[in-house]
């Protein structure tokens, strides 16, 4: 059975930084591409950053490029997603998963950002 758990979220000024932190059970990091998702109020689930199942090759939606990073410790089988220059529209809450999904998802990790 797959689970994750996220975790670092916070509240943070527009221009601050948070790292948040993925543990998952039940799925191998090292063989699978993972992802960060978030999900606004009122707004669709939007898939933030994927990465490689080596961690080499990632990607980002456009609105996060040059400010997110996302990486991962295969050994630890946990990811993180060090998010910089946070802006208002970044808030959401944060969830971690693989690519495609899995069914199973965590509680997430609540990201609020003050103007």
């Amino acid at each position: 059975q797959v689970q994750f758990v996220e975790s670092g979220g916070g509240l943070v000024q527009t221009g601050g930084s948070l790292k948040l932190s993925c543990a998952a059970s039940g799925i191998t990091f090292s063989l699978n591409t993972m992802a960060w998702y978030r999900r606004a109020p009122g707004k669709e689930r939007e898939m933030v950053a994927t990465i490689g199942p080596s961690g080499g090759i990632t990607s980002y939606t456009t609105s996060v490029k040059g400010r997110f990073t996302i990486s991962k410790d295969n050994a630890k089988n946990t990811m993180y997603l060090q998010m910089n220059s946070l802006k208002p529209e970044d808030a959401a809450v944060y969830y971690c998963n693989g690519v495609p999904t899995r069914s199973a998802w965590g509680q997430g990790t609540q990201v609020t950002v003050s103007s």
